[in-house]
């Protein structure tokens, strides 16, 4: 029997004797069909939750230039769950009894996407390709193969709050990681990763350098640019954010504090532009769900921490200050500027869908350093708005749920989410974003969680409780 409304106290948030906080709606029943009823807070040995945690620490934690023997780049252990997780998402959509319950716009944005994505991959081929850019152009589909996967996963698969907190701390965890890696990579001057081997793979492509820049060196960490770095942990950063705030225990706040010292930390060693756009569009969006006392006490951090930077390294911290002087002479301006002729040259060629997907291909064209004109070339005008669907998708539906949620934590919550969107949105202005694979994986985490975030929170139970029909099959 559906419900129209949430029942009394939903979203209500209890707090067991183990610190793990409980909400009410997470024991709702689920129909699975007719008249039988399930749990979604049932333990599974596998489930969508965990394998997304292991891609989660897979993606993150092994160097971006690790691969599985005899594969390309996308061969990394990460992107190969990905692929299966997408794999998985098919089968199961062609299995009555398997496939979720209820809606989901995110499955409708990413179908729109990928038809996009199609017809621009077909219409390369009609127009002839090379032998490079054919090769990128299947790498290039199978990496959005990836891409989708992990973002429908995580919109149909994450069971409820419980599982979907667990997904996020295991992302704060793991960039926690690879902000320590970063900080003790700059200050010793040496590449950590190179320690980091893992039986079984081999080193492939390139393996970023120590950069200087002014009064700081550039440090990269796993991924595989300093630039991927600082937009990748600042994906991150409100999440880390909101444990701080919101952690039951008084020791998981600390530690959920540390992390964000240490991400933002991890953010400056980067010493982009990129990064400090990110953090100051993911100020705007929380600071109206902020308090007062939250936002006197976040700002105070902030300020010791550029304090304790001036102090520690006043080289970075003059560096870091003078990022934006004169956009008019700044290399880091000007030379994307000189790049925009030769861009709008191809794309007045192929107008609607593009050159081909994937077709634009550094070594053989110009690093455009600018994911919105790379699509625009590649996909053409349809294939930008599609990919801009997909962001503004997530933060509508985040902010659907931010709406119905009636606890401070909820609310922060999907502000964060909506964060990590605007974010992906500005950053993509400043690198091809979707070209760095580290960065585009957890990219389809938020855009997931999103969708998790608004069937969690819909008024009707059959929506807030979907749930797969397998159940009814196994009592049989």
């Amino acid at each position: 029997m559906a419900i129209s409304q949430p029942p009394a106290g939903y979203p209500g948030t209890t707090l067991t004797g183990t610190g793990i906080a409980h909400r009410a709606a997470d024991f709702e029943p689920s129909r699975a069909f007719d008249q039988t009823y399930v749990t979604r807070h049932r333990p599974t040995y596998v489930d969508a939750a965990k394998l997304l945690m292991l891609l989660i620490i897979m993606i993150m934690m092994i160097p971006a230039r690790l691969i599985v023997p005899g594969m390309t780049d996308l061969g990394r252990p990460g992107l190969i769950v990905g692929f299966l997780l997408f794999c998985w998402w098919i089968l199961v959509r062609f299995s009555w009894h398997m496939s979720m319950t209820g809606p989901q716009p995110v499955r409708w944005a990413f179908l729109i996407f990928m038809i996009t994505l199609l017809v621009s991959y077909a219409a390369g081929f009609i127009r002839g390709l090379t032998t490079i850019e054919a090769n990128a152009a299947d790498r290039a589909m199978l990496f959005f193969c990836v891409f989708a996967g992990v973002a429908l996963t995580a919109a149909d698969g994450i069971p409820n709050w419980l599982r979907l907190r667990a997904v996020l701390k295991v992302l704060v965890g793991t960039a926690t990681a690879v902000s320590l890696i970063a900080l003790a990579e700059y200050v010793t001057g040496i590449d950590v990763t190179t320690y980091l081997n893992i039986p079984g793979l081999q080193a492939k492509g390139w393996t970023p350098t120590f950069e200087q820049r002014g009064g700081g060196i550039r440090v990269a960490s796993t991924t595989t640019h300093y630039i991927e770095l600082a937009a990748l942990l600042a994906l991150v950063l409100p999440f880390a954010i909101h444990f701080a705030l919101y952690e039951p225990r008084p020791r998981r706040k600390r530690l959920a504090l540390l992390a964000c010292l240490l991400i933002g930390a991890g953010i400056a060693t980067t010493i982009s532009r990129t990064g400090m756009l990110a953090v100051g569009l993911m100020f705007l969006v929380l600071f109206p769900v902020w308090t007062w006392r939250t936002r006197y006490n976040i700002f105070g951090m902030v300020g010791g921490l550029f304090g304790a930077l001036s102090v520690a390294s006043p080289g970075l911290y003059r560096t870091l200050i003078h990022l934006f002087d004169n956009p008019s002479s700044n290399p880091a301006f000007t030379v994307r500027q000189q790049r925009y002729p030769l861009a709008f040259h191809y794309v007045a060629q192929h107008p609607w869908i593009g050159r081909g997907t994937g077709t634009w291909v550094a070594p053989q064209y110009q690093i455009l350093d600018n994911q919105w004109l790379d699509t625009l070339i590649t996909n053409g005008v349809i294939g930008v708005a599609a990919l801009a669907g997909l962001h503004i998708c997530g933060m509508v539906l985040a902010w659907r749920a931010l709406r119905r949620s009636t606890s401070a934590e909820d609310r922060h919550l999907c502000a964060a989410m909506i964060s990590t969107q605007l974010i992906a949105i500005a950053v993509a202005g400043t690198f091809d974003s979707l070209s760095f694979m580290t960065y585009g994986t957890i990219l389809a985490l938020t855009l997931g969680v999103c969708g998790t975030a608004w069937r969690l929170t819909h008024p009707a139970r059959t929506v807030r409780t979907s749930t797969t029909r397998w159940f009814l099959y196994r009592t049989r």
